[in-house]
């Protein structure tokens, strides 16, 4: 069984390190593979609006059998749901479809500084979890001067960053800024969309251990005190993603993997929406 420690947020509370990730899962695989995650011993799921498949990752908490305290939930809202009262209304919709009532983590899934309306929709997951309705709060794809303003004209600051992050593009300034703020980072494509699969550093050192290349980039995100989050439609893959519990990379290893930094993204750069 996967068992992944958890890690402590600034409001109190704590998030699985290790999470199932759900984007692109098509909706008519998504409510199976999700039980089968927590059959496995995932007790964190990530989704989004955006994904179309809120509802069947709500059909598959509910059939996995796990009580919904011990399953950590994240969802997302949509750039096309900015501002207070459209955030709300996000949220009741997003609510119905996952069938659930209070979600563990509500994230602003970009930032899009253009519309220039993010702040306000800060100000919907602050009323949000004042109500009870979200445990904890956070942002995705946000850059420093974006959170500095949320903290300037709101007071409070996020719990997590969901960010693009892997040894290609490894946010190492970003991380370093988060954790001085108290701010957990969080990420997403860890792998790059599957295109570190074949770097020969990764094959070496996973032959070292015994693992898969995939199994390594997981723990160097973990040894960095990420919380991560791959995904597959594979639930064979999935348990094979969770099976890295039993090793920890060393220096010379994190020394390897810092030269495949290239700066190279796979999704848009947030600041220029």
């Amino acid at each position: 069984m996967i068992s992944a420690p958890r890690v402590p947020l600034s409001d109190g509370s704590s998030i699985p390190q290790l999470g199932v990730g759900t984007y692109k899962v098509p909706a008519d695989v998504t409510a199976d593979l999700v039980a089968g995650a927590i059959a496995a011993g995932y007790r964190h799921v990530d989704t989004a609006a955006l994904y179309g498949n809120e509802r069947e990752v709500g059909e598959g908490l509910r059939a996995s059998g796990v009580a919904r305290d011990d399953v950590f939930v994240t969802t997302k809202v949509w750039n096309d749901d900015h501002g207070f009262d459209e955030t709300l209304r996000a949220f009741d919709a997003s609510a119905e479809r996952l069938g659930l009532d209070r979600f563990d983590l509500y994230l602003i899934h970009w930032p899009i500084p253009s519309a220039d309306r993010y702040v306000d929709t800060w100000r919907a997951l602050v009323r949000l979890r004042e109500e009870g309705r979200v445990t904890s709060i956070g942002v995705s794809n946000f850059s420093p001067a974006h959170i500095e303003r949320l903290r300037d004209e709101t007071g409070v600051l996020p719990v997590i960053d969901q960010v693009e992050l892997h040894p290609r593009f490894p946010q190492n300034a970003l991380v370093d800024w988060n954790a001085a703020h108290g701010i957990v980072t969080e990420s997403w494509a860890p792998l790059a969309r599957g295109g570190l699969l074949d770097e020969p550093v990764l094959a070496d050192i996973a032959a070292r251990y015994g693992k898969t290349p995939a199994q390594v980039v997981i723990r160097w995100h973990l040894d960095r005190g990420l919380v991560v989050f791959p995904k597959s439609v594979s639930l064979d893959r999935l348990r094979e993603n969770g099976d890295v519990f039993d090793f920890v990379l060393d220096s010379a290893d994190h020394a390897a993997i810092a030269n495949l930094e290239t700066g190279e993204r796979t999704g848009r750069d947030p600041d220029l929406d």
